[in-house]
């Protein structure tokens, strides 16, 4: 027997064929906590638009990444007051952003789909690269001044 929680919020059990139906009850409410916890992560999720993501997209959505990533940029280094080169906006399969050691910040065009609280997460980790460029407890320490639940939202990004 399984369960699995879609991102429609939908619920499905999976049972074999001869499988007891009384049973079922018992194993739902064992699986409740599961359940809500993971309904509820996905409820997060449900305002986002769906965005299939290729070329085409990427030069749909590009500057408005763009205006989105500077402002954030500009926003965040008030904070922090670093010196950066450039911001620009990739189209990478596999990494959010990144930060050159001339001080370039790059981020993927995807951060203008990602709920506010992340996209800043990923603005000051990159941000924070400057100061430390690797992931040692003192750049870990440099973005929890502004971002205390990094953790989670690291977490979160990588779920995404």
């Amino acid at each position: 027997m399984r369960i699995a929680v879609y991102c429609d919020l939908s619920v499905v059990v999976t049972l074999p064929f001869s499988f007891n139906l009384n049973l079922v009850d018992k194993f739902i409410q064992s699986k409740l906590a599961w359940i809500e916890k993971s309904l509820a992560y996905f409820q997060t999720f449900k305002s986002r638009p769906i965005v299939k993501f290729g070329k085409r997209e990427y030069k749909v959505y590009r500057d408005e990444a763009k205006q989105l990533a500077l402002a954030k940029v500009q926003q965040w280094n008030k904070f922090y007051g670093f010196n950066y080169n450039r911001v620009n906006i990739k189209n990478h399969k596999s990494r959010w952003g990144s930060c050159s050691r001339k001080g370039n910040l790059n981020f993927n065009y995807k951060i203008l789909h990602l709920p506010g609280e992340l996209q800043d997460y990923l603005v000051v980790h990159e941000l924070c690269h400057l100061a430390e460029f690797n992931h040692s407890k003192n750049f870990w320490q440099l973005v929890g001044k502004a971002i205390p639940n990094y953790q989670t939202l690291r977490k979160q990004l990588f779920h995404v």
